[in-house]
């Protein structure tokens, strides 16, 4: 069986647990904390970063992208998460790199860091308190993410088109992380709020809904599917 070495709330890791179970692949799931990166990790990844996707005992990928493809190649059998022509396919890869990269900077990273690796970390290493000040700057970007999440389900069934693709579970993969705090103000945005809705709802998130991290729990409407 195929291995990923991950962090509950790491959205890369995320994204590729919903391909998985979206490929119909099961996988074994090796957790690993960012705050304290084993030397094993840095085997498998010199860079140390997550995910580590493991074919078989021999075989270790890492890169988001990387993964991806070579999974959309090998396993996509039943479904494409890559669907379409030409075009198309670029408007997913287009819009799985906004999350993965203007998203994370701007939202993922700031949150991720502040509420749970700092938590986490020894002083000497950056530990303590959150900075609020981050935060904030953080939550107000969220806004402007859901207000493009609006727009693109506005004109179409889901991110990239009329398929569930990649560009979904990059951002699902994002959201549902930040969204294990609670804050996200979903009231405010009813058009993105039913699209995560439709995601959330599928069989391949369910696990993702099951997750927790030791002495934090998540917000109310987390496992909620009706929230």
């Amino acid at each position: 069986m195929p291995s990923l070495v991950h962090f509950t709330l790491d959205p890369f890791s995320r994204r590729l647990r919903l391909a998985l179970a979206e490929y119909g692949v099961p996988v074994e799931l090796i957790d690993e904390e960012p705050w304290e990166p084993s030397p094993h990790l840095y085997e498998l990844n010199p860079a140390g970063t997550l995910p580590v996707y493991l074919e078989d005992s021999t075989t270790a990928l890492s890169g988001i992208e990387a993964i991806t493809e070579y999974l959309e190649e090998t396993r996509a059998t039943r479904i494409p998460l890559i669907p379409g022509d030409a075009f198309e396919r670029a408007e997913v890869r287009r819009l799985a790199g906004w999350f993965d990269g203007k998203f994370y900077a701007e939202v993922s990273e700031p949150l991720l860091t502040e509420k749970v690796i700092r938590r986490f970390l020894r002083r000497d290493k950056g530990g303590g308190g959150p900075d609020t000040a981050r935060v904030r700057q953080a939550m107000l970007r969220l806004r402007d993410h859901l207000d493009y999440i609006s727009h693109l389900v506005d004109h179409r069934v889901w991110l990239a088109g009329e398929e569930l693709s990649i560009a979904d579970l990059a951002a699902a993969g994002h959201i549902s992380a930040i969204d294990y705090f609670g804050d996200i103000p979903w009231a405010d945005y009813p058009v993105a709020k039913g699209w995560y809705q439709r995601v959330k709802s599928r069989p391949s998130f369910r696990p993702l809904l099951a997750d927790t991290i030791r002495g934090m729990q998540p917000g109310p409407h987390y496992a909620d599917l009706d929230f």
